[in-house]
């Protein structure tokens, strides 16, 4: 399973920034790949993780900004650090309890999301905004050094017991690096906690599900994705890759967007061209100087790509719409958190064989789902 961390990164590491790719842009030619959007679900702006492995959390918070917009006709721009703090507090908590035998990283699931807004409540990216140590984009490579230093001190145990003290030094280095939370804000005039913002502007996470697609379960049938960053151990429905995609269209053609782990390390991601694909031959000279054909991916290839660590859940990014390029071929319109780098301006067009390829699973509302879906899942 190739590291999300490391992609989450990918902006600083590669130069790959807003200023770079606006730099690069300018010696630009007309793309290889154009697109024409033929399904567009409403959403809310473009974000940037800055250098922080929380592609998980600006996709999950994305999410629920296009759910509140749906579901309520609202648009809020909610802060991801709230989210992200909460989530390293259960972090450590597990893994104090699991003896240090589960994940401690700063990767996680869309999904995390819905779990520490239902439990901690929700507020404005204007008053939680995260950045507190003076610098202008999130910067956590620091931080997330020393929460994970406190975590394994405790599980050391040098007092030959569990001192409650713990918890407390961890709020301690969240405090310092993300900013103490304050009690309440106002929003519209009214004023508000992150529970009772929350409540005003409910998202169960019951109502939501995973979906994903592996032989190695049984279809039709809940099974545990297990990939690292699956720290809270959700399960997702199984089904075959043909029917996960005709859900996926569903979804998007009925107004919803779904978050997306997959991965983009890998010939076909490209930075540059803003593009998803997976090339027939990944050598081809003429790769990304034209359109190149794709392998067409089976649920065999699918299988053997996640149990080779070929696709892992390296990032995670929101599908919120379906494009054709210029031969017909279709496309999702992918919302990155990479701030407006590329081409389309922080968006991404994926091809239906890389979410074939490249999927682990989506989370989705269960009204996403056609009534056929829902019984076959038995929902």
């Amino acid at each position: 399973m190739k590291n999300r961390i490391a992609t989450c990164f990918i902006a600083l590491l590669l130069g790959v920034s807003s200023v770079a790719f606006a730099q690069e842009n300018k010696e630009e030619k007309e793309p290889v790949y154009q697109f024409k959007e033929t399904v567009n679900v409403p959403h809310t702006a473009v974000d940037n993780q800055g250098s922080s492995g929380t592609c998980w959390c600006f996709a999950g918070i994305g999410f629920v900004e296009a759910e509140i917009l749906r579901m309520y006709g609202k648009e809020f721009n909610l802060s991801e650090m709230f989210t992200v703090r909460q989530a390293w507090t259960e972090k450590v908590a597990k893994f104090v309890r699991m003896h240090g035998g589960s994940s401690l990283s700063q990767g996680g699931e869309v999904c995390d999301v819905l779990y520490m807004i239902n439990k901690y409540g929700m507020m404005p990216e204007a008053d939680y905004s995260g950045k507190v140590i003076g610098e202008e984009r999130h910067m956590h490579s620091e931080m997330n050094e020393v929460i994970a230093s406190v975590a394994r001190a405790i599980v050391k145990n040098g007092n030959k017991k569990i001192s409650p003290a713990g918890p407390k030094a961890v709020q301690g280095v969240l405090d310092a690096y993300l900013g103490d939370v304050p009690e309440d804000f106002v929003m519209d005039g009214k004023k508000y906690t992150p529970k009772s913002f929350a409540e005003a502007y409910p998202i169960n996470p019951t109502d939501y599900i995973e979906i994903c697609s592996f032989t190695s379960d049984p279809y039709y049938k809940p099974c545990m994705v297990e990939i690292p960053d699956n720290w809270t151990w959700t399960p997702a429905y199984n089904m075959p890759l043909d029917e996960l995609m005709q859900a996926v269209d569903y979804a998007l053609e009925h107004g919803y967007t779904l978050g997306w782990a997959q991965d983009v390390s890998n010939p076909g991601f490209s930075r540059k061209e803003g593009v998803g694909i997976v090339p027939e031959d990944p050598k081809d000279p003429k790769l990304w100087e034209e359109i190149v054909a794709e392998k067409q991916v089976t649920d065999e290839i699918h299988q053997t790509a996640y149990d080779n660590w070929d696709a892992g859940d390296d990032h995670s990014m929101l599908v919120v719409g379906i494009a054709k390029d210029q031969n017909g071929t279709k496309y999702y319109k992918i919302k990155n958190s990479w701030g407006e780098a590329g081409p389309h301006k922080g968006y991404w067009y994926c091809s239906e064989q890389y979410l074939r390829q490249y999927t682990i699973f989506f989370t989705l509302h269960k009204d996403a789902l056609s009534k056929s879906m829902k019984k076959s899942l038995n929902l």
